[in-house]
């Protein structure tokens, strides 16, 4: 059974950093796209990054220039690394696996960025 744990969230203060991980279990990991989406107080779910089996990434316009998303194949790991923190990046962060169609979701890290 594959199953994604994230952690790194936190408390931290504008313009500040964070590094967020997403540690995959199952020989899937490799082969597919991963992501991180956020979900405010009162908003959808919105994706913040997505990074292919191939590594290639692509953001939202919100955090382009200040988050970057990354993985470990060996580790099975997926990292959102967040600089230039605002308070409107304060939200619920979930890790995503693209199982061939099927989303699988990790249970979420909280980000709270205080101005």
């Amino acid at each position: 059974q594959v199953q994604l744990v994230e952690s790194g969230g936190g408390l931290v203060q504008a313009g500040g950093s964070l590094r967020l991980s997403c540690a995959a279990s199952g020989s899937i990991f490799s082969r597919n796209p991963m992501g991180w989406y956020r979900q405010a107080p009162g908003k959808q779910r919105e994706l913040v990054a997505r990074i292919t089996s191939g590594s290639t990434a692509n953001y939202a316009d919100s955090v382009k220039g200040r988050f970057t998303i990354s993985r470990d194949n060996a580790m099975n790991t997926v990292y959102l690394q967040m600089n230039s923190l605002k308070p409107e990046d304060t939200a619920v962060y979930y890790c995503n696996a693209d199982l061939y169609g099927i989303d699988l979701w990790g249970q979420g890290t909280q980000v709270t960025v205080s101005s």
